[in-house]
């Protein structure tokens, strides 16, 4: 079982930088890869950054590659989402998800379904 839990969350202005953090427990954390989804109140969850195990390849939702950028830490096991020029239209509730299967590439990135393991998530709240 791997416990996954996110950090970072708040309220910010439009324009402003945001970092959220998310540790991974339970299993080796550089044999896992990583992903950030999100979700705004009446829409789907939608992927935003994917990274994998070695950190060696990584996966951008395309309206969202220009300003945010995905990086983990093994030695901390922690995966880092940085977020720049944040928009109204980017506040949601952020997710991080964690996959032991070795297989996820960077385009399966995106698929919801290839992760195990989900956080609580962590609220990111963009005002204008």
């Amino acid at each position: 079982q791997v416990h996954v839990v996110e950090s970072g969350g708040g309220l910010v202005q439009a324009g402003d930088s945001l970092r959220l953090s998310c540790s991974a427990s339970g299993r080796t954390f550089s044999s896992l890869a990583m992903g950030w989804f999100r979700q705004a109140p009446g829409k789907e969850r939608e992927f935003v950054a994917g990274i994998n195990w070695g950190g060696t390849a990584t996966h951008y939702a395309d309206s969202l590659k220009d300003r945010f950028t995905i990086s983990r830490d093994n030695t901390k096991s922690t995966v880092y989402l940085q977020m720049n020029r944040l928009k109204p239209e980017d506040s949601a509730i952020y997710y991080c998800a964690a996959d032991e299967s070795r297989t996820i590439t960077p385009i399966t990135m995106a698929s919801a379904g290839e992760y195990e393991y989900w956080g609580q998530g962590t609220q990111v709240t963009v005002s204008s």
